[in-house]
């Protein structure tokens, strides 16, 4: 009898892990890949406090569709796939048919946490009619970034907590949870490149003579926006240096800075080092998996660079870097306070990120 009974409690116990297995949760994210990157960590604490089978990111594509294999993050779905606007509308006029894409979009889901509404907007009230259609789930809506501190502190005032560790005290007090409390380990790799990604990158290196007997620097001038870029004319200058010390520089050139590089700009860095301009993300990252340093502003390349355990330089100007310093292994962050940061050269600037990345 005993021998029994502990076969159905071995059976009980075994069922119970299957049936908190076989929860997924989902991130909706609708941020470029900085923004993504750094909502890995929040995902792999879902994963693992909550038990779940999976974590899948909605979002732009362009930016996830490298994360399955390489990340915590299982799938990803595409927000253009998906007539998210529709939860926009005021919770009276909001209906659902029958087998509505929507309720399909969100049936597998028991939690759903949503960078996209406000909470107890209509779209987070929409989200939780739509979610529950199928299955009880749970949705939370979180900040994309920090609010000014409230309890007396000065509205200018905002909070210092790493970004990563704001989007988890957000989920634990939202949750409902007796979750401990966690900070994120900020010199861990997030992203692990695949045999075939470097593969690639060597192809897509060997394509512009790239001598893999000798060390090579990844630099990427561009970023998000024209206030955190320094100026281009630093990193050619540090680019022309670790070459004279025998390191071979590659830059990286995406759409934003082939639109916003006059012709005599792009000139000048042809004539310092060689360049792969407009790769796809998954290219980039095959690339920046056969570098043994990267040299950036605070963007989303230099986020994932960062996150691969690239040795990484991030250059921050009016950023907040201990809000959004960059996650990874090997990371350092130059900091500029210069209020003509992005409008002229820096000799000291030059010689502080040379001294960094060759330390």
């Amino acid at each position: 009898m005993q021998e029994n009974d502990n076969i159905l409690n071995l059976l009980r116990e075994k069922g119970a892990e299957a049936a908190r297995r076989a929860l997924r949760g989902i991130i909706l994210q609708p941020g470029a890949i900085g923004d993504c990157v750094l909502t890995l960590p929040l995902a792999e604490f879902m994963k693992d406090c909550l038990e779940l089978g999976g974590v899948d990111i909605l979002g732009h594509t362009e930016y996830i569709g490298i994360f399955p294999g390489r990340t915590c993050v299982d799938g990803v779905r595409s927000i253009d796939s998906v007539d998210l606007h529709r939860l926009f509308a005021e919770t009276n006029t909001f209906d659902l048919l029958d087998g509505d894409a929507l309720i399909n979009v969100f049936s597998d889901y028991a939690w759903i946490v949503t960078f996209l509404g406000e909470p107890d907007s209509s779209f987070e009230q929409n989200l939780i009619f739509t979610a529950n259609c199928s299955r009880s789930a749970e949705v939370i809506t979180l900040s994309m970034h920090p609010a000014p501190r409230r309890g007396g502190v000065k509205p200018s005032e905002k909070s210092s907590a790493h970004i990563t560790d704001f989007y988890i005290q957000q989920f634990i007090a939202q949750s409902g949870l007796s979750l401990e409390p966690r900070l994120v380990c900020k010199t861990k790799s997030l992203i692990k490149a695949t045999k075939a990604d470097i593969n690639k990158g060597r192809e897509l290196l060997e394509e512009i003579n790239v001598d893999f007997n000798e060390k090579l620097v990844v630099i990427q001038p561009g970023s998000g926006g024209l206030h955190k870029c320094c100026h281009l004319d630093n990193f050619l200058a540090v680019a022309e240096k670790l070459i004279s010390k025998n390191i071979q520089v590659v830059f990286l050139l995406g759409p934003a800075e082939v639109e916003r590089l006059s012709e005599s700009a792009m000139a000048e860095i042809e004539a310092v080092a060689e360049q792969l301009v407009n790769l796809p993300l998954a290219d980039v990252l095959a690339v920046l998996s056969n570098a043994s340093g990267y040299i950036g502003n605070d963007s989303g390349i230099t986020h994932l660079a960062a996150a691969m355990g690239v040795k990484t330089v991030a250059v921050f100007g009016p950023t907040d870097s201990t809000v959004y310093s960059p996650i990874g292994p090997d990371i350092k962050v130059v900091a500029s306070s210069d209020a003509d940061f992005a409008k002229k050269p820096s000799a000291s600037l030059q010689q502080e990120l040379l001294e960094t990345l060759t330390a």
